[in-house]
């Protein structure tokens, strides 16, 4: 059994302000999609439709807003409604914590629908593109998780060999670090999974349905060994799934739905019209 490092939440200081783990966590995603940006565009069938480096510089720009937006208020309307419907104005209040992936989600969503509108591409298209640059984001918020010693998991049999106390929990229970598994499953094998799929020209909204399911049943696999959100009790809701089981099934539909209709729609393009 073991016993989470407890590392410090901030790196290092530039003069006497703290660099934080977690900020650094948002610099590398950043980075690490800028990096795979590129050499998603630079491949013949993406660069033939017009795009460029300048256009991944502009969809990490929207990306940013539309995370840190969407995941605040995802988290305001998703989990503690009731709570900031008393509190307002602590909604603008992100250095307390409370971000939902699910309303970031959206929040990238709207943002890749502006970006498509201003230069003419197709929305799907635009989400093709962005799809294998997520998981590394991912895997990196969830390093940050895991340094902080926050969203800690369930409680687990102390046979387990990587079972881990959390001193941050309010008992010394060994628990899931699930914030590796989600490294590991949302992270890094969603990352092999859309980079290696994405290789070759696939129809238009085929990685982008391949990244809602694969996301979907990662994030709802690994809820089974995350601890629940205190104020949102696994018991008080139907069927017992959590929220984030409830707010990933829409993903693994929408996405199975967007792979369907994508190869559906490639078969009748190339098939000869019937006389």
């Amino acid at each position: 059994m073991l016993v989470h490092p407890q590392f410090d939440a901030v790196a290092f200081h530039i003069w006497k302000w703290p660099i934080h783990w977690y900020g650094l966590m948002y610099l590398a995603a950043f980075g690490l999609f800028l990096w795979l940006g590129n050499i998603v565009v630079s491949r013949p069938w993406n660069a033939a439709r017009g795009w460029t480096r300048r256009d991944i510089d502009d969809l990490l720009f929207y990306g940013v807003l539309g995370v840190v937006l969407g995941g605040r208020l995802g988290y305001v309307f998703f989990y503690k409604p009731h709570y900031y419907l008393q509190h307002p104005a602590e909604i603008l209040a992100v250095w307390q914590g409370g971000m939902s992936f699910h309303g970031g989600l959206l929040g990238v969503i709207a943002a890749l629908a502006f970006f498509a509108w201003r230069r003419g591409f197709s929305f799907l298209e635009v989400g093709d593109i962005v799809a294998p640059c997520v998981p590394t984001g991912l895997a990196t918020g969830r390093l940050g998780n895991f340094i902080n010693g926050e969203l800690w998991g369930r409680p687990a049999d102390p046979s387990l060999p990587w079972a881990m106390i959390f001193p941050q929990a309010p008992d010394r229970l060994p628990r899931h670090p699930s914030q590796i598994y989600q490294f590991l499953g949302e992270g890094l094998l969603l990352f092999i999974v859309l980079w290696l799929f994405a290789r070759k020209p696939r129809p238009t909204a085929a990685v982008s349905g391949l990244f809602l399911v694969g996301y979907g049943i990662a994030r709802f696999v690994v809820e089974y060994f995350r601890e629940p959100d205190s104020f949102l009790p696994v018991d008080q809701q139907p069927l017992h799934l959590s929220q984030g089981q409830w707010l990933s099934l829409p993903m693994i539909v929408v996405g199975a739905l967007m792979l369907i209709w994508a190869y559906r729609r490639a078969a009748r393009t190339a098939s000869p019209v019937a006389r």
